[in-house]
C-alpha cells in the first residue's frame, strides 16, 4: 500500500465529505425519526453514496480520456473546484459542492426518508467529492498499489462517516454551532492548501511555464 497517497486520499476526502457536519446536518433534518429510522437511513445513504464514489474511482478516469481531458487540467480544475469549497468552509459559509443549497434543505425537510438525498448525494458524494476522487485516482496513473490505497481512503472516510451519523444526536449537542464552525474551519485551510496544490502541480505539467 502506498502510504503517502492514503494519507492524501484521505485528507482531501475527509475535508471535502466533512463527516463531522454532515452527522450534525443529518441530525438537524431528522428530528422526528427514532433511533432505528436514523440508523436505517445513515447505513442505505453511506452505502449509496459508496457505490457512486467507488463507481467514479474506478471508471471516472475513462470518461475524461474518451473526453480527450488530460490530467494537468483535471488537476488544475479540481483544484480550483477544492479551493473555492475550502473558502466556504474556512468562511463557515454553505455551498452547493459540498452540502446543500437552502433550495434542497427546505425541500429535504418534508421528507420521511432522506437517505438518498441529501444524505447520499450532494451531502456524502457531493461534486466536489467526485472531482476529487476521480482526480486522485488520475493522478495513480495506473499504479495498482496507489489505486487501492486510495480505494481504501474511501473506504477509511465512509466508515468514519457511518460512524458519525449514527452518533450525529449526540455530536450535535456535545460541539454545538460554535464547536462544528471551528472544526469545520481547520479542515478547511488544510482543504485549501492541498487544492493550492493541485493547482501548482497541474499548471508546472502542462508545459504552459516553458
Amino acid at each position: 500500500m502506498n502510504i503517502e497517497a492514503a494519507l492524501l486520499a484521505f485528507t482531501t476526502l475527509f475535508a471535502t465529505i466533512s463527516p463531522v457536519d454532515v452527522a450534525a446536518l443529518f441530525a438537524a433534518l431528522t428530528p422526528k425519526a427514532s433511533d432505528g429510522q436514523r440508523r436505517i437511513m445513515a447505513l442505505k445513504g453511506t452505502l449509496i453514496a459508496g457505490g457512486i464514489l467507488f463507481v467514479f474511482a474506478i471508471f471516472g478516469n475513462t470518461l475524461l480520456i474518451r473526453l480527450g481531458i488530460g490530467l494537468p487540467a483535471l488537476r488544475t480544475a479540481g483544484g480550483i473546484l477544492l479551493l473555492l469549497i475550502a473558502i466556504d468552509m474556512v468562511f463557515a459559509r454553505s455551498s452547493g459542492g459540498s452540502s446543500t443549497t437552502d433550495d434542497e434543505t427546505e425541500e429535504a425537510g418534508h421528507k420521511k426518508d432522506i437517505s438518498v438525498f441529501p444524505l447520499a448525494t450532494p451531502l456524502i458524494a457531493g461534486p466536489g467529492t467526485m472531482g476529487a476522487v476521480i482526480l486522485l485516482m488520475a493522478q495513480a496513473n495506473g499504479d495498482w498499489k496507489t489505486e487501492m490505497s486510495i480505494l481504501a481512503a474511501i473506504l477509511a472516510v465512509l466508515l468514519i462517516t457511518l460512524i458519525l451519523l449514527l452518533m450525529a444526536g449526540r455530536i450535535q449537542k456535545l460541539l454545538g454551532v460554535t464547536g462544528l464552525n471551528v472544526i469545520t474551519r481547520v479542515v478547511g485551510v488544510l482543504l485549501a492548501a492541498l487544492a493550492v496544490q493541485f493547482i501548482f502541480d497541474g499548471i508546472a505539467s502542462s508545459g504552459l511555464l516553458g
